[in-house]
């Protein structure tokens, strides 16, 4: 990593992170990290079941992918907006807000019974929970020292991408063996011992109050309008021929006057809502663009595989989990791997092969047709998840 260079305004280097961890902030963070699982597991749990939840709901086709889709444009606008609610309130107070948020609104969800109030459920649940996953990844650099990175950040790593990889699962599994209500309920104990262990063991920073009088609305508005709307566009727009579509059209207009206000408000206010200093940085920006490409692919995928087994295919909800686990199993015999080979290889070579990898499953995948079954996606599925 480039070494930084202070400069005159700059705000002093934080303390360097000792040795020793405590056994408090280890059991701590562990559950900080269950929690962020849940939370990426949601986003998923319910892609294999859409069909069940449909009916259940009495819901057309077009209105049951927004239990995955309202999830996502309220988390999408959570995430950014941690950053400051966790130096404004700690990250004991926004970690334990968070979960217990999360919690019941995941019983509220398996209260719905109509397709308004799942939504608006899942919104709720996207829009609170979200606020647990950027959470994790800065506490493992505010209390572990760099001698115990290398192999944290391949286990959190491991948790954010096998999350949603099992959530078809997991989720096709509950909702066979007793009804898709559980898909939420089942969140219900871990999210309660979660929240508990967070406001008991958390104790990583300090709130700084003052921050409340700098917040800045009009960045936050932007932000939504930008966000959400994109989403919505991005969603809505292949289904309705764009922007001839008159709600596609006018959230097109909206995100365009959002993305230019909170653009505007990032350079000009006093505390911005997000930080984009951090992407002067050459290795974070690289990495981060890296970090959007597997995005696309993982979340993506993962998406449309439900899709094509249920709809194309035939398959239940059980049928499709059994069909996605082999993905999320070899992440999780290969992630451990990574980890050890990071001290001893060069990363930029573990990249090289993790995409090559990645971008040749996905590939064999542009060849997909409607005869393809279980053997035909093993290996294409598990030569995209070794990455």
């Amino acid at each position: 990593m480039a070494t930084a260079t202070l400069t005159a305004g700059a705000p002093p280097a934080r303390p360097a992170v000792p040795d020793t961890i405590s056994t408090r902030r280890v059991i701590a963070f562990l559950a900080m990290v269950f929690g962020m699982f849940m939370a990426i597991l949601d986003i998923q749990i319910v892609s294999a079941s859409l069909a069940e939840i449909q009916a259940g709901l009495s819901a057309s086709s077009d209105e049951i992918p927004w239990v995955q889709t309202a999830y996502l444009i309220a988390e999408v606008v959570m995430i950014p907006l941690s950053g400051f609610l966790s130096r404004m309130l700690s990250t004991r107070v926004l970690f334990t807000i968070s979960a217990a948020g999360f919690t019941a609104a995941s019983a509220l969800a398996a209260t719905a019974t109509n397709i308004d109030q799942m939504i608006v459920y899942r919104a709720v649940q996207g829009f609170i929970g979200g606020g647990m996953i950027p959470s994790v990844f800065a506490a493992a650099f505010t209390i572990f020292p760099p001698s115990r990175r290398a192999v944290v950040s391949p286990m959190i790593g491991l948790v954010a991408t096998l999350a949603p990889t099992i959530g078809p699962t997991v989720g096709g599994y509950i909702s066979h063996a007793m009804s898709w209500h559980w898909l939420f309920l089942v969140n219900v104990v871990p999210g309660i011992l979660v929240t508990t262990a967070a406001w008991t063991l958390i104790d990583f920073d300090k709130p700084n109050l003052k921050l409340f009088s700098k917040f800045d609305w009009w960045g936050l508005a932007g932000m939504a309008a930008f966000l959400g709307c994109m989403e919505y566009v991005l969603e809505e727009g292949p289904n309705n021929d764009w922007l001839q579509d008159q709600g596609v059209f006018i959230c097109a207009i909206v995100m365009t006057i959002g993305g230019v206000l909170f653009f505007w408000r990032v350079f000009t206010a006093e505390e911005p809502i997000v930080d984009l200093k951090a992407f002067t940085n050459i290795n974070f920006a690289f990495g981060s663009l890296f970090s959007f490409v597997i995005g696309i692919g993982l979340y993506g995928l993962t998406y449309l595989y439900p899709v094509f087994l249920g709809r194309i295919r035939g398959y239940d909800s059980m049928m499709i989990g059994e069909a996605l686990f082999v993905s999320g199993l070899a992440m999780f015999f290969t992630a451990p791997i990574s980890g050890i080979l990071s001290n001893k290889m060069d990363p930029r070579l573990m990249m090289m092969v993790g995409f090559f990898g990645f971008a040749t499953g996905t590939w064999w995948m542009t060849h997909l047709t409607a005869d393809w079954d279980f053997y035909e996606l093993l290996i294409r599925r598990s030569c995209a998840a070794v990455r």
